[in-house]
């Protein structure tokens, strides 16, 4: 069975080995430093990590690694990154923790003598910087860029401006990438980007040099109560354009994709939601339902919807509006327990993560209590398919490779076990 194989019968609840994903999408993977250190590991070619996302520092997870660590899938990557520059004109910057890295040409910090390191839109150093990793961090933060506003005066058409149709430099890219991974053997993920409705991520628009109308996080969750018409406003013309790029980028990426990430809109808190089941009803099901209705209708991709979080009450309605796949399955949060996650909706949604907690068990745990927890949500997660394994959300900084390869073990042990 190749891991491609493995994948569908678990997409398609069928049982079997459980699959693995390590690296494919940036809510997947690992921080640059893990992947440095897990090369070293396991004796692979010595060489500086790519930094494939500067955001969250993720580093490229090379096909050598992958099949190191037994991962079932392989992403096929946009071009750009969340600072609106591309992945490409590689050169080396030393990190703030020691680590020697290839970052992109359009990655050009200022570094403070305070140890801050500040990122800027588009690599262009002549605006106000829109990322800061503070003194002893790992990873940016966006910094909010929002122009004062008179209220009378908000247009949807201001958080709209980073919603255009795929260009010529977009589909030349996407036909190279669509080309490197055509003959894999594992499962393809993929994302024409453009359809994650209210990703708190995207809206400092750190990619964009001026952005304009709401960008900051507290006034676009006030937005979500007291401007729904201009949200609805937002989100249609989002969708359309969506929907006009989906048609193209389907007919490039044709069967080549098993998986197409739709969101990484977060709708949980550690104890809590962000709203209620009746306003995701009414303010965001519509554009996930035509999304996914399209994409249901016109390809065979299984749609991805990441959300952190106590979403235990909101996961029937991401099944109505015909999510496939649920990550990253945070089961630290309220109500996540997985063996109830797994009764109550196991068999109309996959779920993808939730192997290990990534804020406490992988990071400070011992190896011997890593094995044990993955075990288990193994156990919980894995009858009759429907599972794909990844830990809760990306692999941080810090955590011991001792821990990683702990877990790697555990699930190669469990999969044998299941043979």
């Amino acid at each position: 069975m190749t891991s491609r194989e493995k994948v569908q019968r678990a997409l398609a609840h069928q049982p079997g080995p459980v699959p693995v994903d390590f690296g494919s999408t940036g809510l997947t993977s690992l921080h640059v430093s893990c992947v440095a250190a897990l090369r070293e590991h396991y004796g692979l070619p010595p060489h500086p990590v790519k930094v494939i996302e500067p955001f969250q520092m993720l580093g490229e997870v090379e096909d050598d690694l992958a099949r190191a660590l037994g991962s079932d899938c392989v992403g096929a990557n946009g071009r750009g990154t969340m600072f609106g520059f591309p992945n490409e004109g590689w050169h080396e910057w030393r990190a703030p923790w020691g680590q020697l890295v290839l970052v992109p040409a359009g990655f050009r910090p200022r570094e403070e003598p305070s140890g801050d390191v500040y990122l800027f839109p588009e690599g262009d150093t002549s605006v106000p910087a829109s990322g800061h990793m503070p003194a002893g961090g790992y990873f940016f933060d966006a910094i909010v860029r929002q122009e004062p506003f008179e209220e009378d005066q908000l247009d949807p058409a201001d958080n709209c401006e980073e919603f255009k149709p795929l260009g010529a430099e977009d589909l030349a890219h996407w036909r190279k990438e669509f080309a490197r991974v055509a003959h894999e053997d594992r499962a393809v993920v993929s994302g024409v980007g453009g359809t994650a409705f209210g990703d708190i991520a995207f809206v400092p628009a750190a990619f964009l040099k001026h952005p304009k109308g709401i960008r900051d996080i507290g006034e676009w969750y006030i937005s979500l109560v007291e401007r729904r018409d201009l949200v609805h406003r937002i989100f249609d013309y989002q969708c359309e354009v969506a929907l006009r790029n989906l048609a193209t980028w389907a007919k490039l990426a044709g069967d080549t994709v098993d998986v197409i990430v739709i969101c990484g809109t977060d709708f949980g808190t550690q104890q809590s939601q962000f709203c209620s089941p009746a306003t995701f009803d009414e303010l965001f099901a519509p554009y996930y339902r035509r999304v996914n209705d399209w994409i249901h209708r016109h390809t065979k991709w299984k749609t991805f919807k990441h959300s952190c979080g106590a979403v235990r009450p909101l996961i029937d309605h991401f099944i109505d509006v015909g999510f496939d796949i649920l990550n990253p399955v945070q089961c630290s949060a309220k109500d996540m327990d997985p063996v109830r996650l797994k009764a109550d909706f196991g068999d109309r949604i996959v779920f993808w993560g939730g192997g290990v907690d990534t804020q406490r068990t992988l990071p400070f745990g011992t190896p011997r209590e890593v094995r044990a927890e993955v075990t288990a949500r193994l156990k919980a997660f894995s009858p009759n398919g429907g599972f794909v394994f990844n830990t809760i959300h990306n692999i941080q900084a810090r955590t011991p490779v001792a821990n990683i390869i702990a877990m790697v073990d555990a699930i190669r042990d469990f999969n044998g076990t299941a043979a």
